[in-house]
């Protein structure tokens, strides 16, 4: 007891088009930080949040909160925790800040517990977060913030995590607008039921994406980056994606999206040099329509959460 340490966990990318809630990738930055102290006294404390003002402390409202109580209780043990956590993702981002803070917590409590499970059951532990924050335990962000890289969500009954190929000159850009969208009222827009032909269509892109991934074949990457589930319903909830996704294309990015649930938009390309192009384009976009922007370029990441 009184051991502490601190971790940070980067943003990362979800659905990537057409794998909605099954692919993710994570890239360099923005992260999330959580310092966590081992205590004796049963309870888990929130003792400050920089970087947002706008999260509560109180560990029942807060993600860490049920991610860590998950990892005690698995343990059997009456430990509690002392929380710092440093925002470098702001909430309703669209790139995994609930994510972020969720990986890097349980992340941090396992190598307090000397590493007493393993990364895909800090997973498990980590999508308790997401069911705080959003309603829905999905992994699609939690995973490669923990795992890195790019990961598919193979099943969730049992949870199955797969590591993905990257090929070596993919690049990601993402263009994150000065505005909110909360995941629970993304997800809400979705349909429940989706005629066959639309999900057909859909399970052929995430096969096409995922074997193109491995074959390193950029042209097939391109062809499977389309969406017919998700962004027809998101599309409206995000200033700009209209002219974004246009120019991103026109800049010879592979494909362009929503991350996530918006209203970050993420842009694959083929080599660091195309991905700034694709980034100045697009950034234009949003300097013309007046829409305040931070964007970032980035490899795949290859490292997930880990001790800063």
């Amino acid at each position: 007891m009184g051991r502490s340490i601190r971790v940070k966990a980067p943003a990362t990318v979800s659905n990537l088009n057409c794998g909605f809630d099954v692919l993710g990738l994570a890239i360099n930055e923005p992260f999330d930080t959580v310092e966590l102290e081992l205590t004796e006294t049963g309870r888990i404390e929130i003792d400050d949040i920089r970087g947002c003002n706008t999260l509560s402390r109180d560990p029942a409202e807060n993600v860490v909160g049920p991610v860590l109580r998950a990892m005690v209780t698995a343990m059997g043990v009456t430990a509690g925790f002392r929380v710092i956590i440093e925002k470098g993702i702001h909430p309703g981002s669209g790139v995994g800040s609930s994510a972020a803070s969720s990986a890097a917590a349980a992340y941090a409590a396992n190598l307090l517990f000397d590493n007493a499970f393993s990364l895909s059951e800090l997973v498990g532990f980590a999508m308790e977060g997401e069911r705080l924050a959003s309603g829905s335990a999905h992994a699609d962000n939690v995973a490669p913030s923990l795992f890195g890289g790019i990961t598919l969500v193979r099943s969730y009954d049992p949870l199955d995590i797969v590591r993905l190929n990257v090929p070596p000159e993919l690049f990601v850009v993402v263009i994150l607008p000065d505005t909110e969208v909360k995941t629970s009222v993304a997800r809400g827009l979705l349909d429940r039921q989706l005629p066959l032909e639309t999900a057909v269509r859909q399970w052929g892109n995430v096969g096409g994406l995922v074997a193109g991934l491995y074959s390193e074949d950029y042209e097939l990457i391109r062809r499977s980056l389309e969406d017919f589930v998700a962004e027809p319903r998101r599309a409206g909830l995000v200033p700009g994606f209209s002219g974004m996704k246009i120019s991103a294309l026109a800049s010879g990015a592979l494909g362009a999206g929503i991350s996530g649930s918006g209203p970050s938009v993420f842009a694959l390309s083929r080599g660091e040099a195309s991905a700034r192009a694709v980034m100045e384009s697009m950034s234009r976009v949003m300097h013309s329509e007046r829409i305040g922007f931070k964007a970032y370029l980035s490899p795949v990441s290859s490292r997930g959460a880990g001790i800063c």
